[in-house]
């Protein structure tokens, strides 16, 4: 953000600059605005009044959208928030709405949003595409009714407010963590705008609003609280009033909505936009008549989009704008602009451009996108001997040769008439930059929980083996205890296991790639096979534990403590690192700074800046001297990972070469000398670097990528560089091996789920092959500017699917590459695809591996029914890698000639479309094809015979013994308290979410885990009701109960029977002691007590009481008081839900005391329980 200093300096630079220049003025036309420049000019004129600024392409939108936010902010002095609520984007639905693909929700929500602030007179600046004007839209005034602000102290009911929503286009869904959904429970209500960051939490006390706060969507925490919000739809049409509730009101257009604001319309490149709107128009008219041609009843074009002419007609008034001035004598006012020139990091060159442009008397700004780029330039600029001042601390304006400021600019522009040479970052550096979120997710990922769990699924039962998951039940033990919920299994032969919801921590979710068996209850068969798998694992794990212990044996380098220069190195970074980067650059330099050689695997989804923690450890090494080596499985990969390290270390004595094919033999042994001669800091290389003749001077770290794509034969060659170097490995979908190894702890694992800030989830749809599709797919692509991918995976026709695809779309210029390419015509076909020579690549899985390209967003996969899930989701994952929307087509044959597990493949990368899938994707993959061994190459059915959580379990298990380490007590206390322990549904009303909730509290460990999961549920849910706090106390009598060694705590009537194991460390004389001082306790042989709670508690004065060890945690239960009178039936029945009918057992049952009054069970357990502690044997 622009600081108050530098933005009062720069808001007074820009508004003389643009006084002398004339900008800002609405003149009838204006010509000569370079797109940046027109950004500015409408920036200027939005000071008077409403806007909306049309221009040719979405892209354009992007682009001056962000430029328009960043001179509104320097002109005005706006914060980055209040500048992207000044000025918003309408773009294009991309999509045709004859062939029943609705919109991305981030592409309506966006347009929804921009017609609101029309609708409400919000709107300051408004830019618009062509095609974005022709949708029709619901009247003006509906849509400013649908959407509100609200603020903590707003009266309104909780239903109330859910209804709003639904209207205002967000979808019902628990829990809430996509943008466009919402949820009511009870006195909650979360819902998730698309235009925030975060979803939001409203509580309420009654009908008021008690508090707004901002939560995560992975955990469900609160974040941050808020004053207040507006709520937009999240969609332009909303339903009609009619009687058809399924009919959408679409009887506005865009010119409603800009009229109704009083906006002045200002239109860049007139006759590109007319074009581009009339295409659309005709796209959409041969549409309709192609649907109605195969018969199907589709809405006249007129019902749902405005005609071209009647737009055409409104833009014919407006005020033009336009690059280049062909007509003169027309009236129009020039204003000379020209785009400043694109560097590509070449600082001498620009130097000397400003050196001209100081001599000529213009003032020079350089615009960096963060203070760290800022710092960084005056530095570099320093060492050219050129004057660079940061705007805020320039004392004289005039003086300095280069003023540097921050904020967002897409290019910058020489405006002669204002004296003003404006470079952008991009300009001298040509770095894509993303920005990222501050989201914190839970990389557990593969710890099964329940949120999937269906009736019909397959469990694992710890003890009794694998059944069925049949549902949950409600049944009272005994005559007169109330009814507890438990859940159903079903075993071989029809067996029925009923397990209570507090010891779910025994059940797991069933993951494997067969159908196995039931378990028969009370059989070995479910013994026979753990204990068969764990003999397995043992033989295997012993052989790789050598390996690894051989690695741990030899001492490698100590790298030294960060400096500065990282501090400098990260500052350059333009955005905020998620949590989970900030965690893998501290463990990795943890690691680096241990004298044990590093093998860290580095799992994060593709584009999710793995690279950027690799080059934070690369430079790391180098800083004390030593060298790097990036390997890529592929030339492509290689070359893109040249590019980027390249980008990223300018201004930084580094030097950083390649080798691979696409180098001579005789650069290549020029890049070999030097490598071994240390003058080389980071080489990048794909399988050549493991040849023989390829020797460093000092090789301190090796960086992998992808390392599943690597043969056998370099694999050991990197295994044995593992035994003495530093080794990262990063990857998106890791191979099951690798992702077991670093789960059980052989190797060490960080693992990036935070999507890019602004990152849209890749809209997937699998079609059936027709040309059609194809056709519209590319030339929708085409329109928005962007590229396009054909995967087609076959040599001997892939010329053939390119002359299809060239047919289909005249205008498109299509390139060819595969891997039996030439080195160089490869290697060209790929550049100038980066270069934008190309519109669209047709391509072998080359490209899985491939460049990374923001602006290729569409991509077209030929027979996906061929490819692994993880192959489909990495060639998936080259789109998408930008803030633009992105679209994947699968193309498959007949649905009928699919096989079971294709469709499988298909249906599960369909519902993977949402961000950070790549780690999930991995697990399913587990799933669908079986996993067996994961240790080795062996396919023994392992994981078939035990469930993929089970096996994890006991190879864990298994690790740990070899290791030496000690074992966690696995054995748990048996709890049977027969007292009202749930989750009621109309407290947390989802069955999933209740199963883990339960689950949860089964498997805590610690008292800080069970107050931590009450924290959540009470700011999830709010305040808990009764049995949930019973079910709470349970769990900490429990961890007191395991912690003291009780084997089981069963109540009886009034009686409570405690078991010790034999091994309990409880101190005989000190328990004797007790029960002697006590009137209700009793001591049977071997090892029972049992405490009778119809009798007092009576201390006896002369006997002393065991004195608790240090460090002794208890179970605290309420501070006694006078106990009250326990509630008669009939009143305990008054104040419960009443329901019709008496049954003879409900008359004659009693009614059972509440055990947490001062007195009751809790408290006079939880009093036993503190003094047995306190008697446990310490040392």
């Amino acid at each position: 953000m622009i600081g108050a200093a530098t933005s009062l300096a720069f808001r007074s630079l820009l508004k003389s600059t643009a006084s002398r220049a004339g900008l800002g003025r609405a003149g009838r036309r204006v010509t000569g605005l370079t797109p940046a420049a027109a950004a500015l000019h409408a920036a200027l004129v939005a000071a008077d009044g409403p806007v909306c600024l049309v221009v040719p392409t979405d892209t354009a939108v992007d682009e001056m959208t962000s430029d328009a936010r960043s001179f509104l902010a320097a002109l005005e002095g706006l914060s980055d928030h209040d500048a992207a609520e000044a000025v918003l984007p309408l773009p294009s639905q991309e999509v045709d709405p004859y062939r029943s693909l609705a919109p991305h929700l981030q592409i309506a929500s966006a347009r929804a949003r921009a017609l609101f602030a029309l609708a409400s007179g919000r709107a300051r600046l408004i830019v618009a595409s062509a095609r974005a004007l022709l949708p029709r839209a619901s009247d003006p005034a509906r849509l400013a009714a649908a959407g509100f602000t609200i603020a903590p102290g707003d009266e309104i009911a909780p239903a109330d407010l859910g209804e709003r929503l639904a209207f205002a286009g967000f979808s019902p869904e628990d829990p809430v963590d996509q943008a466009g959904e919402f949820c009511v429970r009870g006195g909650v209500v979360d819902f998730y705008p698309a235009s925030e960051e975060y979803p939001l939490r409203l509580e309420f006390i009654g009908d008021i609003i008690e508090s707004l706060r901002r939560y995560d969507g992975a955990t469900q925490r609160s974040l941050t609280a808020v004053d207040r919000v507006v709520v937009s739809p999240q969609r332009e049409q909303l339903p009609d009033a009619g009687d058809d509730p399924a009919a959408l009101d679409r009887s506005a257009t865009v010119i409603d909505y800009v009229r109704r604001a009083g906006a002045t319309v200002l239109v860049y490149e007139i006759d590109d936009i007319e074009e581009r709107g009339a295409s659309l128009e005709r796209q959409w008219r041969a549409s309709a008549a192609e649907m109605e041609g195969r018969g199907r009843t589709v809405p006249a074009y007129e019902s749902i989009a405005t005609p071209w002419e009647t737009l055409a007609g409104w833009l014919a008034g407006a005020h033009r704008i336009s690059q280049l001035a062909i007509e003169e004598g027309d009236g129009a006012a020039h204003i000379a602009t020209s785009p400043s020139l694109a560097y590509h990091g070449r600082i001498g060159e620009w130097v000397e451009e400003i050196r001209r442009a100081r001599t000529r008397g213009d003032a020079v700004v350089f615009m960096a996108a963060t203070p760290g780029r800022a710092e960084r330039t005056i530095e570099l600029l320093a060492d050219y001997e050129v004057h660079a001042r940061a705007m805020a601390a320039a004392e004289d304006l005039t003086r300095t040769a280069v003023l540097v400021t921050t904020g967002r600019l897409s290019h910058g522009f020489h405006l002669p008439g204002g004296s003003l040479v404006l470079f952008s970052e991009t300009d001298v550096f040509e770095e894509e930059r993303r920005a990222y979120e501050r989201h914190r997710t839970s990389t557990k990922t593969f710890i099964s929980d329940f949120r999937d769990l269906a009736v019909g699924d397959l469990v694992v039962h710890v003890d009794n083996g694998i059944g069925r998951f049949v549902g949950l039940r409600r049944l009272a033990v005994a005559p007169g205890q109330p009814a507890q919920e438990f859940m159903e299994l079903r075993y071989a032969g029809e067996d029925k296991l009923f397990v209570p919801l507090e010891r779910l921590d025994l059940v797991q979710k069933y993951t494997g790639g067969a159908a196995p068996a039931l378990d028969k209850l009370g059989g070995t068969t479910w013994e026979k096979a753990k204990t068969r798998v764990k003999k397995a694992m043992r033989d295997m794990a012993e052989e790789l534990l050598k390996l690894y212990a051989a690695r741990k044996a030899v001492a490698g380098h100590a790298f030294s403590p960060d400096s500065h220069w990282q501090q400098e190195f990260a500052d350059a970074f333009e955005y905020d690192l998620t949590p989970d980067q900030q965690a893998a650059i501290t463990d990795i330099a943890r690691d680096m700074e241990s004298p044990t050689p590093m093998d860290r695997l580095l799992c994060g989804d593709v584009g999710y800046g793995k690279t950027e923690v690799a080059m934070r450890a690369a430079f790391k090494a180098i800083v004390d001297g030593k060298q790097v080596a990036f390997l890529a499985p592929t030339t492509v990969l290689a070359f893109q990972h040249e590019r980027t390290l390249r980008n990223r270390f300018a201004g930084f004595p580094v030097r950083i070469e390649m080798i691979s094919r696409f180098r001579t033999k005789q650069e290549q042994a020029d890049i070999i000398a030097a490598l071994r001669a240390g003058q080389v800091d980071v080489i990048v290389g794909t399988h050549r670097l493991l040849s023989k003749d390829v020797a460093f001077r000092d090789l301190g770290l090796l960086v992998v990528d992808e390392e599943q794509r690597f043969g056998v034969g370099h694999k050991e060659r990197i295994k044995q560089i593992r035994k003495r170097v530093d080794v990262l490995t990063m990857t998106a979908t890791p191979i099951p091996r690798t992702l077991n190894m670093s789960l059980v702890g052989i190797r060490d694992m960080s693992v990036i789920e935070t999507p890019p800030r602004d990152r849209l989830a890749i809209q997937t749809q699998v079609v059936k092959f027709e040309t059609d599709v194809i056709g519209r797919a590319v030339r929708t692509e085409l329109e928005r500017g962007g590229q396009v991918y054909f995967v087609h995976n076959r040599v001997e026709s892939i010329y053939s699917m390119a002359n299809l695809v060239t047919r289909l779309v005249p205008e498109a210029k299509v390139a060819v590459g595969h891997g039996q390419m030439g080195e160089h015509e490869l290697e060209k076909v790929m550049i100038d695809f980066v270069a934008r020579k190309f519109d669209v690549l047709v391509a072998t899985t080359i490209v899985e591996n491939g460049l990374d390209i923001p602006n290729a967003n569409t991509i077209v996969i030929n027979r996906a029914d061929r490819y692994g899930l993880a192959q489909l989701y990495q060639l998936r994952g080259r789109v998408g890698r930008s803030d633009r929307r992105a679209y994947a087509y699968l193309l498959i044959p007949a649905e009928t000639t699919l096989s079971p597990v294709a469709r499988r493949r298909l249906a599960a990368i369909r519902e993977f479309s949402d961000l950070g899938s790549g780690f999930r994707v991995a697990a399913l993959d587990l799933e669908i094809r079986g996993a067996g061994n994961l240790l080795g190459g062996q396919q023994s059915g392992q994981i078939e015979a035990v469930g993929f959580d089970m096996y994890l379990q006991l190879l864990e298990q298994t690790v740990r013994e070899l290791k030496g380490e000690d074992l966690e007590d696995e054995r748990r206390a048996a709890v049977n308290l027969r007292v009202d322990l749930r989750v009621d549904a109309s407290y947390v009303p989802d069955m999933n979410q209740r199963l883990t909730v339960y689950r949860r509290l089964a498997s805590a460990r610690s008292l800080d885990e069970i107050a931590a999961l009450l924290e959540e549920m009470r700011d999830r849910y709010g305040t808990p009701p009764a049995s949930v706090e019973n079910l709470a106390q349970y769990a900490r009598i429990r961890l007191t109960a395991d912690r003291i060694g009780l084997e089981t705590l069963d109540r009886e009537g009034a009686t409570l029977v405690l078991k010790f194991r034999p091994d309990a460390k409880v101190d005989p004389v000190l328990l004797a002691q007790l029960v002697e001082a006590r009137g209700d306790l009793v001591l049977l042989p071997p090892a029972v007590l049992r405490l009778d709670l119809s009798r007092p508690e009576t201390v006896r004065r002369d006997v002393a009481k065991p004195a608790a060890p240090r460090g002794a945690r208890l179970v605290k239960g309420p501070r006694a008081t006078a106990a009250d009178p326990t509630p008669s039936w009939w009143t305990a029945r008054a104040k419960a839900a009443v329901e019709p009918g008496f049954t003879k057992t409900e008359i004659l049952a009693e009614t059972p005391p509440d055990p947490s009054q001062p007195g009751g069970l809790f408290e006079r357990l939880g009093a036993l329980l503190d003094q047995l502690s306190r008697s446990m044997v310490t040392g």
